[in-house]
């Protein structure tokens, strides 16, 4: 695919949301922009948090991860069912009831004021470095396919790219996310159903055939029960699967925030349990792509990189599929990694503005903008982490995300699970220390674990270990009756 064709494309696209973005920020204000007015359509935001959830990291990480760790990827996602029917039943009744635009306020309702501005903190901090790190695989593509061609600077792509996030969210907000949304949704959707198509057709499959093809491949184990050692054994994914989500959903403000626009908890409901079965498909989707991928580089002897995300940018950028599925790889990367990026530079503006700012003390011309400056400052703060990102990182980005996550969402699980499952009060001055000491222990943990627990390997689990940390603090600063 020309480099000229790649721009072209990626042109009309952007134009489009910024198009969507006109229309659906018409008359917008500070409570269009945190709240949609309440008004949007539960099947709507349903489709749209696919792709928010999904995101870039899924997109390219998940299919290059299947050669180091076939398909147990898939018992994460189980354990995700788990934990998005304890959003469904739990979380989001409870959001309601209160009545709550960011959900860290429930923290001060339940303990005070440090642990309601740690408790959002934290979110901020998570979700800072957690989107920067999905955009940064979007920036790799971009200038893989594009910019590098014509010698641009990987900095100014990432600017480039952030910019054109900031343009058509900075009025509608939340209003316009559910819309672009679900058009990038579609457009993800779509692109990975065409490439599975095309790979298919490379391979000379059926659709019976793929199925069989992938269950006699060396990528087809999807469940490890043997070595309980072993980071990704099937109860340690399962179980953390059902915290991930409820961290990273149910406790995050991004994905919460797009739930609270319903009109109501039923409606509300009924967009996760809708969600939760789209979910489970699409990302077995994703897994079969990529031992199709692998089953396919295999066949033409093709050398897989070191940095198993690049694997299949490499393939459909490269020619390899034909150019309609570099065409849709390109769309698909763009539409996951945006499709998340938008909603969580809304959702970061969000709990500043109201956590930090309390822009609801002033009137709407001020909370304008404030609003303005605040989507400007994390929008530079996207670009800055995403040139450490650049600098430094080594590891598979959906590693990575899961690892900022485990020491970011701990302390989080243990605030909210301490406050949903005790009436005990707390000293609330102490409960920052707490919060920093936490992730730090785990750290310590988890980098002694095999010398101190016989050979034992933490995963995706170290967030449990965190959230107990918290949990038990918690409790230790408990007040006297």
């Amino acid at each position: 695919m020309s480099t000229g064709l790649a721009f072209g494309i990626l042109a009309v696209y952007f134009l489009l949301l910024i198009v969507v973005a006109h229309f659906t920020s018409k008359g917008a204000d500070t409570n269009t922009f945190f709240t949609a007015n309440k008004q949007s359509p539960w099947w709507l935001v349903a489709f749209g948090m696919i792709g928010t959830s999904i995101s870039g990291v899924t997109f390219i990480s998940v299919p290059g991860d299947v050669g180091k760790v076939s398909l147990s990827y898939y018992q994460i996602i189980l354990g995700n069912l788990v934990g998005y029917f304890v959003i469904a039943t739990v979380l989001l009744p409870l959001y309601y009831k209160l009545n709550l635009i960011s959900i860290y306020t429930y923290l001060e309702k339940r303990f005070g004021f440090w642990s309601y501005k740690t408790g959002s903190a934290f979110f901020l901090l998570a979700r800072t470095l957690g989107s920067a790190a999905r955009l940064f695989l979007a920036v790799q593509v971009l200038q893989l396919a594009i910019f590098d061609n014509w010698h641009v600077p990987f900095a100014v792509s990432a600017l480039v790219t952030i910019a054109l996030i900031w343009v058509y969210t900075y009025k509608g907000g939340v209003k316009t996310i559910i819309v672009t949304d679900t058009l990038q949704t579609f457009f993800l959707l779509t692109a990975l159903a065409l490439t599975i198509i095309l790979i298919n057709n490379q391979l000379g499959l059926s659709f019976s055939e793929m199925v069989t093809t992938i269950q006699e491949s060396k990528y087809s184990k999807m469940f490890f029960f043997d070595d309980f050692s072993y980071k990704h054994h099937f109860v340690k994914d399962f179980i953390s699967g059902a915290f991930i989500a409820i961290v990273m959903t149910g406790l995050d403000q991004d994905l919460m925030q797009k739930n609270l626009t319903c009109k109501n908890i039923g409606e509300a409901q009924k967009n996760m349990f809708w969600f939760c079965c789209t979910f489970a498909v699409v990302t077995l989707m994703f897994i079969a792509l990529g031992a199709l991928l692998y089953i396919y580089a295999d066949k033409i002897g093709f050398a897989i990189p070191a940095k198993t995300d690049q694997l299949y940018p490499m393939l459909a950028l490269g020619g390899h599929f034909g150019t309609v599925a570099a065409i849709t790889f390109l769309l698909g990367i763009t539409a996951a990694t945006y499709a998340s990026s938008d909603s969580a530079l809304t959702a970061l503006t969000t709990a500043f503005c109201i956590d930090f700012m309390h822009i609801e003390k002033y009137e709407e011309s001020q909370r304008t903008k404030i609003k303005h400056y605040v989507h400007i400052g994390f929008s530079a703060l996207f670009f800055v982490v995403i040139m450490i990102f650049y600098a430094y990182s080594e590891q598979s980005i959906i590693s990575a995300v899961f690892n900022i996550a485990g020491y970011t969402y701990g302390p989080l699980l243990g605030l909210f699970s301490f406050g949903l499952f005790t009436k005990t009060p707390i000293k609330d001055k102490l409960v920052p220390y707490l919060c920093i000491a936490s992730p730090i222990l785990t750290y310590i943990i988890d980098s002694n674990s095999q010398a101190w627990l016989n050979g034992y390997q933490f995963g995706f689990e170290k967030l449990l270990v965190n959230g107990a940390i918290t949990f038990i603090g918690l409790w230790l600063l408990r007040k006297s009756e």
